[in-house]
């Protein structure tokens, strides 16, 4: 599970079994996990963040889209 990026109390990351899948961002903060699919950047599932913290997740993922699409594409293709 590479993770692609810490910001703040959050830990952005993807699973390799998740490559069959569309591109998309795990983040998890302590017990708190959210999925979002990065194109275009959207709500997949949410366990535990509040209304504000995924309005928040959801900004920084949009400042970083081209940085974890990258990632994901990297990652996925060597597996």
């Amino acid at each position: 599970m590479p993770t692609v990026l810490n910001w703040g109390p959050y830990r952005f990351f993807f699973w390799s079994y998740d490559c069959t899948e569309l591109p998309h961002i795990h983040v998890q903060q302590d017990r708190n996990r959210a999925k979002f699919w990065l194109q275009p950047v959207s709500l997949a599932d949410n366990k535990g963040f509040r209304a504000k913290e995924l309005r928040d997740l959801e900004r920084i993922i949009m400042e970083n889209q081209d940085l974890l699409r990258r990632k994901w594409d990297e990652h996925c293709k060597g597996i």
